[in-house]
Parts: structure tokens; sequence; C-alpha cells
């Protein structure tokens, strides 16, 4: 029998060398849970709980249960709007900083069933897990570990309570497919009526190992978020904007939630990461995270949301926009309309994959399971691989005929590990190839924008790689142009300048809080601006009869005759957010010039990836001669640090001649930074 060993062996090395050797993954790789989870790709969030009622973005942990009383809630309406967007999955604030909880747990009263709602009947969580399964929707729960209104928060029987939570949430609502932790942890807080600070350590206090470990026992299948992880992590901004190189690989046991230097170090991932923690990018539809009356008019725009889609799912993370509930309890008109509107728009983008019916062929291939004709197949199973012990290779892509687009979309098979470290796209010109674009990572999903470009053949180039690539498709579309609204830039002396974004463009204004239409004012030159006005503006062209959404400025008094004090800088009042001012003595004081009655101020921080001295407790005073001052309104920005977007704070009619802002408290502990400060007078 031994000399038919050695044909057969023959025979068999063959076969396998036909097919292609199985590919060894590269460390470190998915779990099937984080593979389900990513494939999701776009979900929403739902920020509604006492801060709706409060109008706060963290509350105090002061409020009361009464005060959560919606008039028209309906989960179901979130859950239809959620679906007609193209999302895959709702989470929900089950509990936030303020510790005001939306269902009926057993160890709180703090909770819905005190509330008026439903006469105290109502279960929130509840009505949400069966609006999603309705709507075939997966569903997840924020838990804030931060509880500002729990008299035990800070000593160990506090986590004995979050656990026993937890237990509830994990328990009573069907399948969760993903658990939210947020990073915000200990602080100024009405601790069971104590008003004080208390902090945490927040490596050891909550004892994390457990409390994942309690999570994987009640819901195996589902994805665990914060900072860190330990399956999904934190982006590091809330712009909705992922970094150009992103790596799902991370120093996992470095990190931990809310610690101070995550954004710099570790929120790009790591190429040589020990863990799979791929990114989760989270961004509101609004400003805030909480429904606020005066952002019903400042919903992002088309364009926003459009590269808020390609700078997430297009870098390898998962989208998760939050609709900010309003006080009926519904979904705003204005979030809706304009989260439906980007459903159409990406389904226009990804409507015509250019490659399927293409001619692919490969530099090399690994073997018949291998081929390049795999990256078209539209079977994420499928993918196109090289020989052991290479590190690059091309695809070429042959359209038949010169061919418009200004797409490419590239899947990594990440189930074997993110390999790919750089990538070109080239097209042929002449029988030369030229250069289109080129990037880094890919991961589980790259997307590429470029200007309208044309060829027959077109060439995408792996040139490096942690080991042989591994690619399970390729796309290449041709986008519809979006017809994008005018950029604007005031001046200190209150004109407005609008710029087209494009040639052949008109531009046409309201000063009404209208939108623009064609028959509106034209621009032909800056617009003075000398008094509180709502300014619209939108691009129109003629050529299709199209115009964009409207840009919308809130302009205020102008600032051409205002003054800075003492040794305080002007950059903080010069109309450009990009400059800003470092305060020596943790104060701003300006001169408006004249006596005015104003209702209010705003504050822009330091815009810079890496700022300092953001302003987190304030005092904010007025004063008619510059001597005698007086405090009109104090309290904190919420949640300026991950949003340092404009705050704006109201208080009573009051006249002043000079303006004083004062830092209470800044994140970091380092001198107050100004970006831009301003009145509000209506």
């Amino acid at each position: 029998m031994k000399k038919y060993i050695w044909p057969a062996l023959l025979l068999g090395l063959t076969f396998c060398q036909e097919k292609g050797a199985p590919i060894t993954p590269v460390e470190p790789t998915p779990a099937p849970r984080q593979i389900a989870w990513q494939e999701l790709e776009y979900y929403g969030f739902l920020h509604f709980n006492m801060n709706t009622f409060s109008d706060r973005e963290w509350g105090f942990g002061d409020e009361k249960p009464e005060q959560f009383n919606p008039t028209a809630l309906d989960a179901r309406q979130w859950a239809r709007v959620a679906s007609e967007a193209g999302m895959k999955g709702l989470i929900i604030t089950a509990k936030h900083h303020d510790g005001f909880v939306l269902w009926p747990s057993a160890y709180t009263e703090h909770s819905v069933k005190n509330s008026p709602w439903k006469d105290g009947k109502g279960d929130l969580i509840k009505d949400l897990s069966e609006a999603c399964k309705e709507y075939g929707l997966k569903f997840g729960i924020y838990y804030s570990p931060w509880d500002r209104n729990h008299p035990d928060y800070g000593k160990p029987e506090y986590i004995t309570y979050m656990r026993n939570q937890l237990t509830e949430l994990l328990t009573n609502y069907g399948e969760i497919f993903e658990v939210w932790f947020d990073g915000a942890n200990g602080g100024d807080g009405y601790y069971g009526g104590a008003n004080e600070t208390r902090k945490v350590d927040k490596l050891t206090y909550y004892k994390w190992p457990e409390v994942y470990e309690l999570v994987r026992e009640l819901q195996p299948n589902a994805v665990m978020f914060s900072d860190g992880g330990p399956d999904v992590r934190w982006v590091g901004n809330e712009h909705g904007e992922a970094f150009e190189t992103n790596w799902a690989n991370l120093m996992r046991d470095s990190v931990y939630a809310g610690m101070p230097d995550y954004p710099q170090k570790y929120a790009p991932g790591q190429e040589n990461g020990t863990h799979w923690v791929p990114a989760e990018t989270n961004v509101s539809i609004r400003p805030g995270w909480y429904y606020h009356t005066y952002e019903d008019h400042r919903v992002r725009s088309l364009a926003n949301l459009v590269d808020i889609y390609y700078n997430s799912i297009g870098r390898n993370t998962s989208l998760l926009i939050n609709f900010p509930i309003d006080t009926r309890g519904l979904i705003h008109e204005n979030d809706e309309e304009a989260i439906l509107k980007l459903g159409e728009k990406i389904k226009e983008d990804f409507a015509v994959n250019l490659v399927s019916q293409a001619a692919v062929s490969a530099s090399v291939e690994r073997g018949s399971d291998y081929v390049a004709e795999n990256v078209q197949d539209e079977d994420y199973e499928t993918y196109w691989s090289v020989p052991d012990g290479q590190k690059s290779g091309s695809l070429e892509i042959d359209f038949g005929k010169p061919t418009v687009f200004n797409r490419l979309l590239i899947q990594e098979y990440v189930v074997l590990g993110q390999r790919i470290k750089a990538f070109s796209l080239e097209k042929e010109v002449n029988g030369n190839w030229e250069k289109v674009t080129e990037a880094t990572t890919v991961g589980h999903k790259r997307i590429l924008r470029f200007p309208d470009t044309e060829a027959q053949k077109i060439r995408v180039n792996f040139l490096d790689s942690k080991d042989v690539p591994v690619i399970a498709e390729v796309g290449v579309y041709h986008a519809p142009k979006l017809l994008l609204p005018p950029t604007t830039k005031r001046s200190t002396s209150g004109e407005v300048t609008l710029n087209a974004p494009d040639t052949n463009l008109e531009l046409y204004y309201t000063l009404d809080g209208s939108n623009p239409t064609k028959d509106s004012q034209a621009y032909t030159g800056p617009i003075p601006v000398t008094k509180a006005t709502t300014l619209l503006a939108s691009s129109y062209d003629p050529a299709t009869d199209k115009i964009s959404d409207p840009v919308r400025l809130d302009l205020d008094l102008p600032k051409g005759t205002w003054k800075a004090i003492g040794d305080e800088d002007a950059k903080a009042i010069d109309e450009n957010t990009y400059t800003y001012f470092t305060s020596k003595n943790g104060r701003l004081t300006i001169d408006l010039g004249e006596s005015v009655e104003i209702q209010g101020f705003s504050y822009m921080p330091m815009q810079a990836r890496y700022p300092s001295g953001i302003i987190t407790n304030f005092e904010f005073q007025v004063s008619i001669d510059g001597n005698s001052w007086k405090t009109v309104a104090s309290g904190e920005f919420s949640n300026i640090v991950n949003s340092p977007i404009e705050q704006l704070v109201r208080f009573d009619p009051v006249n002043a001649k000079f303006i004083r802002l004062k830092a209470s408290k800044t994140a970091d502990g380092n001198g107050a930074t100004f970006g831009e400060v301003g009145v509000l007078t209506n």
C-alpha cells in the first residue's frame, strides 16, 4: 500500500496549490459579535431623558421625576424614521449622568415610575425594544456609569446598584446588540441632595472586568462600547470624523474610560495593537445631544451629513447619528427631513457599481479560490489574495469604454485581520498610468472621494501590507454632484461675504428667516448686518434649475467698535473662530462701545485638534461704568470638551456697556482660552 501514498500526496498538494493555500490570520482578529456589529455600519442614537425637560446637556441630579412628562411619545415613530433612513439599529439613553432612568427600576425611585407619563406605569425601554422588533432594527442601551443623583456614588454600594440596574436592562428587554458606557465620570452633583464634588478612580472604581463579565453572561452577542472597548472604541471626537489612518487594532489594556489623553494616543488605533477594538463614530444631528428649541434651525445640512458619512463609514468605522428627541417625545420634523435626505443621497451615490460589469484582472493570484473576480461578486466571504511572502499586488479594472467615476470603495476581509497599510488608484492615459488618489488603511470599508475622472482602465495598487493583501470587494461609482450652499465670512464691521462653491452658480439670500429661492434677493456684494438678524443663503444652478439647502447664520451685533480691556487680546472678538486668546487671569473683559440691552452671550472655545484651556465652568458679568460689576449668569458648559461647539447662554435682559467672561474652571487646569465671544440681543 505504501507505493500509493506519495502519488496521492502529490495529487493532494497539486490540488491545494491550484486552489491556493489557506491564508494565515494576522492577529488580532475580530470575534463573531464584532463582525456582526461592523456589518450594521449605520445606526441611530436617541438622547431622551430628564435633560430633555430641564433643557440641559448634563443634568445636575437635582431634577424631580415629575419633570419628565412627554405629551405625545411614540417609540414607533423613532423606529420608523430610523428604518426609512437606512439605519440598522437604535441605542437609547436608559440612564444619563443625572441618574434618572427610563424604566421602572426596582432599585431607585428616580425613575419614570414616579413621573406623570402614563401615570407612572410606563416603561420606555420596553416600548422601544418592541418598536425595534416591529421595524427590523437592532436594539441597544446607553448607560452612564456616573450618577449625579445617587447618594452612594463614589462608594462601593453604588457598584452593586449599577450592576443590579444593568442586570434589569440585560435580562428584561430581549436581545441587545450594543451596551454603550459613557466616559464622563465623577464631578459636581446633587448626590442624594448633597451638593458636592465626588471624584472616582476611573480605572479601578467600577471594577470593569466584572462588569464586562456580567454583560457577557447576560448578552453574549452584545458588543460593549467605551473609550477603549472592550469590543468597540470611541473615535475620539464628536464631530463625525474618523482619522485618515484608522486601525481596528488597539493596545486595549492601556486604555480606560475617560482617560485624559485618549483622543491623541489611542483614538486612531495602532498598527501593532494587541486586541481587535474597531472605532465607532458618534455625532449628533444638531449641535447638542439633547433637545433644545433654539436648535430647531441648527440641524446639520445635507452636505455636512454626507461628509460625516464618508469620514466615518468611509474610514473604517461604524456611524452612530444622534436624534435629540423633543419634549413631545418625537424625532423633530427638521431632524427627520435631514436624515431622510441623507438616506436618499447615499442610495444615489452607490446606485451603480461600475466594477460589476467590468473585466477585472490581477498582477498575481494565490490560486483558484482567490481570483481577481472575487472582488466584484458582492460576496464578502470570497476574496482575492496573493502568494505567501508578498505584501503588495494590483487589481486592474477595464470598463470596456471611457467611463466617468468619482468614488472608490474597498473592503478587506477583516475576519483574517486588518492588513493594508497603503494603496493608490491610477488611471491609464495613452498607455501610461497616472495617479488619481492614494490613502493608507482600509479595514472593513474605505471610501475615497475625488473629482470626476474619466478612463477606460484603472488600477488599484496595494502598496504595503502587514501580510498578503486579502481584498473582499472593490467598488467604483459615479456619484451625482451635490449642490452645496455658499461659504460665508463676516467682518468685524458686520458685513457678510458669500462665496459660491462652484463656477456658474448664482447666490440668493434672505434676512427674514425664510428659505431662499431664485426669486429672493440676489447676492451682488457684501451684506451689511448691524443688528440681530437671521441670514439664510443658497446656491442656485441655472443649468439644472436646482437650489441648494441654505446655510444659516444667526448674527448679532458687529464687533468693530468693541475693545478688549487690559492685557486681554482682540483675537477673541475678531470674527475668526480659528484664532484665540489665552488669558493670564482667567477672564476676558470687553468694552462694547455703548450701552446696549443684552439677553445672553456666546462662547466659542479654542478650535484646534489638541485644544487647551477650554472653559467648563463660567461666570458672566456686566457693567455700565467698568467699575461696578453684576453677575448675571454662572454655571457649566456641559460636554464642551468632547463637543467644542459655540455655547449660547441666555438670561433676563440687562443693560451693559462692559461685559466680562470669567473661567471658574478649565478642563485641563491650564489658562482659559477664548476662541470667540459675542452677545445676544434677541
